[in-house]
């Protein structure tokens, strides 16, 4: 067993390995929350965000509460966290008891000695949770040194014990690093080991996987259920990924406006929902299989012509300087020798893990980063354009990207960023200006009145439409959608692939859509590329990828996708012998590549 739990009570057993814990009902529940409400203070007065809500939490039983954003969730998981902001929000009612502490009586410096210690959470977003101006293994020490009365080296000892616990490599290094300098998915086992490093009874996970690529996410889920399987810890997990809910759950909780509509074991919800929102949350789950069979989006009076976009031996490679005259001795290896054809009216998916290349490769089609190669826009080579000739062709490249909120300014009215790409260009002018964008707005299904307010005024899905009416605002040819809709909950995210399909169908626009989300992509595309290292290792139609894969890598991201289904959980998640090496080389260093073995395997060569 790794990191043997501290709090295991005498007596206690836990199950050997392969079973669930969850599965036998414990003799008394080491949570109990009963009638909890949460109100948060506005202009209009105090609002409930959680109300009355109540359920138990067996010791090594995995509870999943679902809804989408707004629903509470979040706020339930820091009001038992006693991390509710203030003085904006307050627990108004309602027991929150772990074993016999009610930790809604308990005040700031008591409840500091339960939180990390007893109970324990492993928020949404890795980058901004962890101290970035502190080291990994200083941020681990800190943590177990508040807690308990041990050395600097008792607790290095320890906190090397639990990255070897999350399978991080080389440990005793990362422990010098920083956050900056470790993946998306690494600085989230390091979030899950800092979590089980005082072996909690109870860990709440905030959308642990809402921003990994599926075969990180794959591994996060296996990782987390194979630490329950051997501390017996508690876990409440937070999601809107009804996926990973039929992975994961034990038992169930639906939320909406901040009340529990339904609640069951996870086979009932998923075959027998009783009320309409968990019907109409489990009918917008993008399946594997569910684009089989769609028609293409592609008009045919434009199929067949010359693409929008050709894009022929694309290399992207930054510098990086090391040694002591600070010289260039290495490079990162982002995009190699990437080549591709987009036609109107056609969607080219792009998909693979984190820093395989396809941002990079976006950026470059966009020219916000510099490259070798070709990119050919409607006949015309970017290379060597001038400015205001680059400019003008640029005109047919537009993206949308992940975050819609940090796209827009927080100081400009949403109609006004709608206009100012037309305002750059010199389109349009006053009464016609405002004429189009109202038009936009109806387009994307927003109100024209609706052009007056601010971003923050208006939800997740609704701010991704106004970056999208954004893009429309110059009439391009080519929409990069990078990660747009990764961030968004499951309903509202098939309402806004519903929208892409109607402009494309509408306009003939063609999209260049970046993803990690395989289910998603097979939903929407046309045909797919496969991403690794910053090279295109296999390419072919929606049917070809998802029916027939060649690629052991293509294989493997495929088969990490969570089934939305609980009778077909999986006991393990695929994965390739070895980490995906670092793109950095040394200066005349050549990238690696993924070379084809058999099914399912394959070992990396020099290119």
């Amino acid at each position: 067993m790794i990191l043997a739990g501290r709090h295991q009570q005498s007596g206690a057993s836990f199950a050997p390995a392969g079973t669930k814990m969850g599965r036998e009902a414990p003799a008394a529940p080491v949570l109990t929350v009963d009638g909890l409400t949460v109100l948060v203070g506005g202009e209009a007065g105090p609002r409930p965000v959680v109300s009355g809500l109540a359920f138990t939490l067996g010791r090594g039983e995995t509870l999943c509460i679902a809804g989408e954003s707004g629903s509470g969730k979040s706020m339930t998981a820091l009001a038992i966290m006693g991390l509710l902001p203030k003085p904006g929000a307050r627990i108004e009612a309602g027991v929150m008891r772990l074993d016999d502490t009610n930790l809604a009586t308990l005040d700031e410096v008591a409840m500091r000695r339960v939180r990390g210690d007893r109970i324990a959470m492993i928020f949404q977003e890795p980058m901004t949770s962890l101290n970035p101006v502190l080291t990994i293994g200083r941020q681990l020490t800190e943590a177990i040194r508040a807690h308990d009365n041990v050395g600097r080296a008792e607790a290095r000892r320890r906190a090397i014990e639990a990255l070897n616990a999350v399978r991080i490599p080389e440990a005793d290094s990362r422990m010098g690093q920083y956050p900056h300098e470790l993946s998306g998915g690494m600085r989230q086992r390091v979030m899950i080991a800092m979590a089980l490093a005082l072996r909690p009874d109870v860990l709440i996970a905030d959308e642990p996987t809402t921003a990994l690529d599926v075969t990180v996410q794959g591994e996060v889920l296996e990782l987390l259920r194979e630490l329950q399987r051997d501390l017996g810890t508690a876990i409440i997990l937070i999601t809107h990924d009804m996926g990973v809910v039929a992975e994961m759950a034990d038992r169930v909780i639906i939320m909406r406006e901040g009340r529990m509509v339904e609640a069951g074991s996870a086979e009932a919800i998923f075959a027998e929902p009783q009320v309409a929102y968990t019907k109409e949350l489990l009918a917008a789950v993008p399946r594997i299989g569910g684009g089989t069979g769609r028609v293409a989006t592609r008009p045919t009076s434009i199929a067949g012509t010359p693409p929008v976009v050709g894009v022929r031996g694309l290399t992207v490679r930054f510098d990086l300087h090391g040694g002591f005259f600070g010289r260039v001795d290495r490079r990162v290896h982002a995009v190699e020798g990437v080549s591709f054809d987009v036609t109107a009216g056609e969607t080219l998916s792009l998909v693979g893990e984190s820093g395989c290349g396809k941002s990079t490769t976006a950026k470059a089609l966009a020219g916000l980063v510099p490259y070798s190669g070709d990119i050919v826009v409607g006949g015309r080579n970017m290379a060597g354009l001038a400015r205001k000739d680059a400019k003008a062709i640029r005109r047919d490249i537009q993206m949308i990207f992940q975050d819609p909120f940090a796209s827009l300014d927080p100081r400009m009215r949403v109609g006004d960023l709608v206009a100012e790409p037309m305002v750059i260009h010199g389109i349009a002018s006053g009464a016609e200006r405002r004429e189009r964008v109202a038009g936009l707005f109806e387009r994307v299904g927003l109100s024209p009145d609706q052009m007056s307010r601010y971003a923050h005024e208006f939800s997740g899905g609704q701010r991704q439409r106004i970056c999208i009416a954004r893009a429309l605002a110059l009439r391009p040819k080519l929409i990069i959608a990078d990660e747009s809709i990764s961030a968004l909950d499951v309903s509202v995210q098939a309402r806004v692939l519903e929208l892409l399909r109607e402009l494309q169908a509408d306009f003939g626009i063609a999209y260049l859509f970046i993803s990690h989300d395989m289910a998603v992509v097979e939903n929407i595309s046309d045909r797919v590329a496969v991403m690794y290292l910053g090279q295109i290792v296999e390419t072919g139609t929606r049917d070809q990828i998802f029916s027939a894969p060649q690629h052991p890598y293509t294989q493997r991201l495929i088969e990490a996708v969570p089934v939305p289904d609980p009778t077909r959980r999986r006991h393990q998640f695929p994965r390739l012998d070895q980490e995906i090496p670092s793109p950095v080389r040394k200066l005349g260093e050549a990238p690696e590549r993924l070379v084809l073995t058999d099914r399912g395997a394959g070992h990396l060569v020099a290119a």
